[in-house]
């Protein structure tokens, strides 16, 4: 078998990984990755779809481990280059996929259903399902078995050994199938570094029934719009102090519309409102359930915290908790949203002061239990960022996986099993594929490099009209700047520059129009640099006559 991963390998996020046995292609997950700073304008980030663009017609199955967005998310965008490939996953999962079909406007009805411990053959892959433990319900795993060995991907997962909704990891399913030779195990490795287990999901009630207790006012609580287990917790909360809940922001709604519908959240009669009627309701009647908790400027709470919400507006003494966890890159954002909250007069609860918050991910004690129950012959960690997939790599040499057979891979590295042994053989391009708005793809590096030129430095745009033939600059150069410096003024003493060396390429024979803007902008390159240490985008126009 073949497995090359095209996203999840260095990022948190836009989780996919390819596996190829006799011709026939094998997906595992296709999420997304939420853009940084340092993506001006991008929505979203695929993963890597161009190495198998020209193989779309050999995929035989796509599976999809759990319904958090960097592993579903980018679904749609795959299904729009061939809409028939088959899904296979649990229930809750393709029914958060249909409804983003909805928004997409695609109809896809090839999907197979599945349960844990279910077995199916897809193609030339027989496939077996594992319960795991994760904060979203109906998490799977999934062991891949071919001629040319076994393959188990854990998919997320921790070892929580409290559930809310009672689905335990199914470790006597690991231990089995390490008994009959797992020969590549694929684990989560976004705790890899954190010591010990992960604390349980329900032990977070009783800080967000203290937060109820203390407050006087409203109640609004940020999380993921996927983590049902989590609206769940501040929905029994709500309902213990005797407040009425409402969902804020649209794929809340959504989700857990679904999660409702197919019985995984537990709604009392008469606690769920509607926005529109929120100021119907004392505020220390109500608690508020929306999305926003990494940053997102569009979120809900994102609103909330510019005062730009269409509907509410914080007041003082509100308090407001991030339940989750930040994703590493998000950080400037989440603190920027907390300092506006914290303006407005709220309260601010977040995982660094109160326990509002558990990781889905298993940590080191975890993932040293899984391999010495799954005794696997080689090992990949997959999910994290670099430091997670070596920290992850220790824990298996710890437990006895040779060195040699653990591979530290990132995106597009070829890896393939054969006789027992997995080694890397190559690399395909897995680069990320940017979503601007309609556009997808079209966005290059070169342009979100100029996007930050702008947002950071600004422009300059300098116009010169020039006779050819007389040698001369016969208007201009006329220079203005924006996100640069206030009134154009300050060029006065550049202008003569610009107008001299024009002449003077002029006068050395130069009059193609490209050369005379490469003159423009060396020279008022130099000039910004000396006079104030500044590197704009410079655009030089030459108008010929």
């Amino acid at each position: 078998m073949r497995v090359t991963p095209l996203g999840g390998l260095g990022d948190i996020g836009r989780n996919m990984t390819v596996i190829e046995h006799h011709g026939q292609l094998l997906i595992v997950d296709c999420g997304v990755l939420f853009p940084e700073d340092d993506h001006p304008g991008v929505d979203l980030i695929l993963p890597g779809f161009g190495a198998i663009a020209d193989r779309l017609g050999d995929v035989v199955g796509l599976v999809l481990t759990h319904g958090h967005e960097d592993h579903i998310g980018a679904v749609p965008y795959l299904l729009k280059q061939r809409p028939d490939i088959p899904l296979i996953g649990s229930r809750l999962t393709l029914a958060l996929l249909r409804e983003k079909f909805k928004e997409h406007r695609l109809r896809h009805t090839v999907e197979l259903i599945v349960k844990d411990g279910e077995q199916t053959q897809v193609g030339a892959f027989d496939l077996e399902f594992v319960a795991v433990n994760h904060s979203i319900p109906d998490a799977l795993a999934v062991a891949i078995s071919t001629s040319a060995g076994r393959i188990l991907h854990t998919g997320d997962f921790k070892m929580d050994q409290l559930p809310l909704d009672g689905r335990l990891t199914d470790l006597r399913a690991f231990a089995r199938l390490g008994e009959a030779g797992v020969d590549l195990f694929l684990v989560d490795s976004t705790n890899a570094e954190v010591a010990g287990f992960t604390t349980p999901e329900r032990d977070i009630a009783k800080a967000l029934g203290s937060v109820l207790d203390r407050s006087r006012q409203r109640v609004i609580v940020a999380c993921f719009a996927s983590h049902v287990h989590r609206v769940q917790q501040v929905m029994d909360a709500a309902v213990a102090h005797g407040r009425k809940v409402v969902y804020v922001g649209r794929s809340m709604v959504r989700n857990m519309g679904v999660a409702r519908d197919l019985g995984y959240l537990h709604v009392p009669e008469n606690t769920l409102i509607e926005m529109r009627d929120i100021e119907n309701h004392k505020p220390e009647d109500v608690v508020i359930i929306c999305t926003g908790s990494q940053g997102e400027p569009l979120s809900a709470l994102s609103r909330m915290a510019a005062n730009e919400h269409p509907v509410i507006q914080l007041r003082r003494g509100d308090t407001v908790v991030l339940a989750s966890s930040l994703i590493p890159g998000n950080e400037n954002s989440v603190y920027r949203v907390i300092n506006g909250l914290t303006r407005l007069g709220a309260h601010v609860v977040h995982k660094g002061n109160a326990l509002v918050h558990v990781s889905g991910h298993a940590s080191a004690g975890e993932l040293l239990y899984c391999y010495n129950i799954v005794k696997p012959r080689n090992v990949m960690p997959v999910h994290g960022e670099a430091r997670h997939l070596v920290a992850n790599a220790d824990l298996a040499v710890a437990t006895g996986v040779p060195r040699k057979r653990t591979i530290i891979a990132e995106d597009g590295v070829v890896v393939d099993l054969q006789n027992g042994k997995a080694s890397v053989v190559g690399k395909v391009d897995a680069a990320y594929i940017f979503v601007d708005g309609a556009t997808v793809g079209d966005i290059s590096e070169a342009a979100l490099t100029d996007r930050k030129i702008l947002g950071e430095e600004g422009f300059v745009s300098i116009v010169a009209v020039v006779d050819t033939r007389t040698g001369k600059v016969v208007s201009g150069p006329d220079i203005h700047a924006r996100g640069f410096v206030e009134g154009d003024s300050v060029f006065d003493s550049v202008r003569p520059q610009i107008t001299a060396v024009l002449e003077t390429a002029l006068a050395e024979g130069v009059d193609d129009t490209y050369q005379l803007q490469q003159v423009i902008r060396r020279r008022m390159g130099r000039w910004v640099n000396d006079t104030h240490r500044r590197r704009p985008m410079i655009v030089p126009v030459v108008v010929q006559t």
